[in-house]
């Protein structure tokens, strides 16, 4: 009896703490003020438009070679490279992009970063 009772209080307490771990939880609407560019140190469009750390790729694999490498140090292939992936970019993937280079340790030099976020921008 005592074996009965010890396994359904078990049993109980196995359930409590399913429920409380697999609890979902609700995703945030995220409001943006429409002045906000994305191009600015003070500006947090892009991260607040990409509230995931899952790296999504754009098509853009080759340039993985990117990673943890100064921008000021790539060669003229490289910066070709990432120049034909901002011009084959649909403009609602541009933040999402910029947000998977940031994940993947890719840092862009300012001018294309810029560029990338003109081709947002424009109308």
């Amino acid at each position: 009896m005592l074996i009965l009772l010890l396994t359904a209080i078990f049993l109980i307490f196995s359930a409590i703490l399913i429920l409380i771990f697999n609890k979902k939880t609700d995703e945030k609407i995220i409001e943006i003020p429409a002045e906000c560019c994305g191009v600015h140190e003070v500006c947090e469009r892009n991260r607040l438009l990409t509230t995931t750390n899952k790296i999504v790729y754009f098509d853009d694999e080759e340039l993985d070679i990117l990673m943890h490498k100064n921008p000021e140090n790539f060669t003229k292939k490289e910066l070709e490279m990432l120049q034909e992936v901002i011009f084959s970019l649909k403009k609602s993937d541009i933040l999402g992009w910029l947000h998977s280079l940031e994940l993947r340790n890719i840092e862009l030099p300012i001018f294309l970063k810029e560029q990338a976020m003109f081709i947002f921008t424009e109308s």
